[in-house]
């Protein structure tokens, strides 16, 4: 019975606006770390934006956690709403992680398989930043919404490809004679890959909630 009133009351809009705040974070982070992975000057300036993007971001998932404590009606099971923040959160922090590794290592210059997977992470976050306005309506969205998880999945299986291209590239160019620059490289390959998984389980997250509420 509970239930039945829940549905006729009014639903707390302000998660999804917060939601889309921090995609729009995750697409700007994106695009400062592909802008890292073109190398040469600009790549501490790059990173500034990322590691800023990321710390605002933190901001708005601790929004989103204080609202559903506040919260007595709200857009979708509280678990829902957590393990979607969460999720994203997730994806930027990796990028934060993908940065810092980069000035760890001093890096300078980035294989053409490392810029693919820059450009994957971008498509990654625009298709996620897409899908999150069309959570406030599931119901009339479902179709485009589990298009668009696709989508991610897709593009997040391309990344693995990728990521597997550059380590046998890595293998059979510099690394073959220079230990370090396997090290470097494949740490390098390993933080990108991992943005993709982050975007992946945004996409199950969303999938799942879809199939929930539709």
């Amino acid at each position: 019975m509970f239930g039945f009133f829940k549905k006729l009351m009014p639903k707390e809009e302000r998660f999804f606006d917060m939601f889309e705040r921090h995609a729009a974070l995750s697409v700007a982070g994106a695009r400062a770390l592909r802008a890292v992975l073109d190398g040469g000057d600009a790549i501490a300036a790059n990173s500034a934006i990322v590691m800023k993007h990321e710390d605002d971001a933190d901001h708005v998932t601790q929004d989103v956690m204080n609202a559903i404590h506040r919260s007595f009606i709200t857009p979708f099971d509280r678990t829902d709403i957590k393990d979607l923040i969460t999720a994203m959160d997730d994806a930027l922090d990796q990028m934060n992680k993908t940065v810092k590794a980069i000035a760890l290592f001093d890096v300078r210059s980035f294989d053409p398989e490392m810029r693919a997977m820059g450009d994957q992470i971008v498509s990654l976050a625009e298709r996620t930043a897409e899908a999150l306005p069309l959570m406030r309506n599931i119901g009339g969205n479902s179709a485009r919404l589990h298009e668009l998880t696709g989508e991610i999945v897709r593009v997040e299986g391309e990344n693995d490809h990728t990521y597997d291209a550059g380590l046998k590239a890595l293998l059979a160019g510099p690394a073959k004679s220079d230990a370090m620059a396997w090290i470097v490289g494949s740490e390098i390959y390993a933080h990108l890959e991992k943005v993709g998984d982050r975007f992946e389980q945004v996409a199950n997250t969303m999938s799942g909630i879809v199939i929930d509420h539709a």
